[in-house]
């Protein structure tokens, strides 16, 4: 009986562990500007989530985005680095 609950607690803490692997993931972004004479990238955003990896892809991805302000027409693209 002890060696059965001790094997069960063994298999949930390591089914936990692999599951729920939080650490920290840097999402660095960039702003390029496009115009007539061509394109400008420059560094925009750092953001730092401490998640599982594919929800951190997702919330870094979710930063991308486009528009224009007075530099003119942008897009904004993020990376986990």
């Amino acid at each position: 009986m002890k060696n059965t609950i001790l094997l069960a607690s063994i298999l949930l803490l390591a089914a936990t562990s692999i599951v729920s692997c939080k650490k920290d993931y840097t999402c660095t972004c960039s702003k390029t500007y496009t115009s007539g004479s061509g394109t400008t990238t420059q560094k925009y955003s750092i953001y730092t989530y401490k998640d599982t990896r594919k929800r951190a892809v997702d919330r870094c991805n979710s930063n991308d985005t486009q528009g224009t302000d007075l530099g003119g027409n942008y897009s904004v693209n993020c990376q986990i680095e």
